[in-house]
């Protein structure tokens, strides 16, 4: 089962998809997680928003990250310049704040390894 990230996140996702996954990366952060690929075990949903967008031939990349990771991600880290923290630009005081709040509430149901975000961007 898939919720499209646009439906949370009304503001500007772009620097939180920096920070975690270095898409669109001028803020300069460590993404979290970089070319994983699509995932293996995807949904029947998801594997048709993938199909939607064109599959492989359109998606510059499919990146993906568990609760369970999120929840070791030391939010205090800065960008390579020292101005912005990760949770600046994504945390839970962002319009990140309403992913995180569904993602853990979908881990106490089905275990943090369990629910995942996974990003799908267009060539």
């Amino acid at each position: 089962m898939g919720i499209d990230l646009f439906l949370l996140n009304r503001g500007n996702a772009y620097d939180g998809l920096a920070c975690l996954f270095g898409i669109r990366n001028s803020y300069g952060f460590r993404p979290l997680a970089e070319d994983r690929g699509f995932p293996d075990d995807a949904s029947v949903e998801l594997r048709a928003v993938f199909a939607d967008y064109g599959g492989p031939h359109n998606v510059h990349g499919t990146i993906w990250l568990t609760w369970a990771e999120l929840g070791t991600t030391d939010w205090q880290e800065t960008n390579a310049s020292g101005t912005r923290t990760r949770a600046s630009a994504a945390g839970a005081d962002t319009d990140w704040g309403r992913v995180w709040s569904v993602m853990h509430i979908l881990s106490e149901i089905h275990g943090a390894e369990n629910v995942r975000l996974v990003a799908l961007t267009r060539a």
